[in-house]
């Protein structure tokens, strides 16, 4: 398509009848709750969330104050060094166990941040608490180097040695050194998703054997019974979390719901749905366009979970996934039989109809991440040509979900866009070669569904795909004029495989 193409009129079903609009419900109460009064409910979770870390946090200063640390920080010489080293480390061991508690999956991180939220945090977290880490060994080291007149690396030795439970300390080290080089971008892109899921597990290793240095050497953390307490609740807090929520509440729900595979089919040239069955999912409280970790019980391997969204509406009998076939874990979905068990994780993630407001959908989904936009298209009510998607594949015939989609501009009034073809070599352009011309962000104004009175102003937007693509999106976006608060996304691309996609890429 060139600049001066005019983008076909919309294929639109006939217009809802009055008994249509009270089954479907009116877009703005789809949910049953002012869109508003969800905002109001989500940031009301992201202050209590927030309001943990920085109290958390400013704990453990005053715990280093009442220490004496602003004291021995004013000196010269080695209780310079001596102070700041207590500081880094007792922050750095605050931080390393927030950053447990954020990925054990507790609610009020959940609904305060979302999934995309908590894993940056979790890595941004990791990468302070690790090198406040190391600055705590190195100032640490130093200041006993200067008291005892040794070089650096003896009085290094002189710790592992002589000073109690030093050696689990040095190998606790070693374990987040791991952890965080194999976390790297260009390390990640060389291993599979299995293998950095299994070396990432021993920072929780790494953890535990941190904790006997701090009780033996680290004065800080049984200064006081107040310190003390918090100390020994922090760490009960992190091991309960991760015994609970990332143990006990999934199996107690496996269990419950006795979810199994019921069928397996292709979808597109390149995809797989998984469809599966079960008692009372409507408990669950899943909505359209979240997400669960999955473990299914067909054999060696079965213990490492992997995330996909929701493909279709939940009922209170079904669930279904979709992905395309990338990697490992993706390939195993399509051997899966009929009567599989399955263990689950969740619901997880801010995208769906519940953020929804007054005005129409556009829908931008690339590759697999068309699956949570076609379950929420499937829950969500809408008049005919309020909702626009768009699509992007290599191929049309790469297309998932499309029996799905051409039943929603049949019976809803859906307006599908398909953007196929190579990709543009303009820039960093979310657009196809065929597309190559046109201003992304004038095409977006283009795109979005202007029925009734609706204009960009009001439109509400979803945006789904690979991180690259997903971030030109929203580029254009925001050029365009799309009001920020109206746009809604999340990154589903934490830990890529070395493969054209992510294993998660059907976000």
């Amino acid at each position: 398509m060139n600049p001066t193409t005019t983008l076909a009129t919309p294929r639109r079903a006939a217009p809802p009848t009055s008994g249509d609009i009270r089954r479907q419900g009116a877009p703005q109460s789809s949910t049953g709750r002012p869109p508003a009064r969800r905002r109001l409910s989500r940031q009301h979770w992201q202050y209590a969330a927030t309001a943990v870390i920085w109290l958390t946090s400013l704990f453990v200063v005053a715990i280093w104050v009442k220490g004496g640390g602003i004291e021995d920080a004013v000196s010269l010489g080695s209780n310079l060094f001596m102070s700041i080293g207590r500081l880094s480390g007792l922050v750095s061991a605050n931080l390393l166990l927030l950053q447990t508690i954020l990925l054990a999956q507790i609610p009020v991180f959940e609904r305060g941040f979302g999934r995309a939220g908590i894993t940056r945090m979790h890595r941004l977290t990791g990468i302070w608490s690790f090198s406040l880490m190391v600055a705590h060994i190195v100032l640490i080291t130093m200041a006993y180097s200067l008291q005892g007149r040794m070089g650096l690396l003896s009085q290094f030795w002189d710790f592992t040695l002589h000073y109690p439970d030093m050696i689990f300390a040095d190998i606790a080290v070693l374990l987040i050194i791991l952890v965080m080089v194999t976390s790297a971008r260009r390390a990640r892109r060389r291993l599979r998703y299995e293998s950095w899921h299994l070396l990432h597990l021993w920072a929780y290793l790494g953890v535990a054997l941190a904790i006997p240095h701090m009780l033996s050497t680290g004065g800080d953390f049984l200064t006081s019974p107040l310190a003390t307490a918090y100390w020994w609740t922090l760490w009960g807090v992190a091991a309960a979390s991760i015994v609970i929520f990332r143990v006990g509440m999934p199996l107690m729900r496996s269990l419950r719901h006795g979810v199994r595979v019921s069928r397996v089919i292709p979808d597109g040239s390149r995809g797989v749905t998984v469809q599966m069955t079960g008692r009372d999912l409507d408990r669950l409280g899943a909505h359209a366009g979240q997400f669960f970790t999955w473990r299914f019980l067909d054999g060696h391997g079965w213990t490492r979970g992997h995330p996909f969204s929701l493909s279709a509406a939940p009922t209170a009998t079904t669930l279904q996934i979709s992905a395309r076939v990338v990697g490992d874990g993706t390939r195993r979905l399509a051997r899966l039989r009929p009567g599989t068990r399955v263990l689950l994780e969740g619901p997880f993630g801010h995208m769906t109809g519940q953020e929804r407001g007054e005005g129409g959908l556009l829908m931008l989904a690339a590759g697999a991440g068309v699956a949570p936009m076609v379950s929420i298209l499937e829950e969500e009510a809408f008049a005919p040509g309020q909702a626009v998607l768009v699509t992007r594949d290599h191929d049309a015939a790469e297309l998932m979900r499309s029996e799905a989609i051409r039943r929603l501009v049949r019976e809803k009034g859906l307006v599908h866009r398909p953007m196929d073809g190579p990709r543009a070599r303009r820039g960093a352009s979310w657009l196809p070669a065929g597309h190559a011309g046109w201003s992304g962000a004038r095409l977006l104004q283009r795109l979005a569904p202007r029925s009734g009175r609706i204009g960009i102003d009001r439109c509400e937007v979803y945006v789904c795909g690979p991180d690259p693509w997903m971030d030109a999106v929203l580029r254009d976006l925001a050029r365009a004029g799309f009001s920020a608060d109206r746009i809604h996304s999340e990154s589903f691309n934490p830990v890529p495989e070395p493969s054209p996609a992510p294993e998660r890429q059907n976000h």
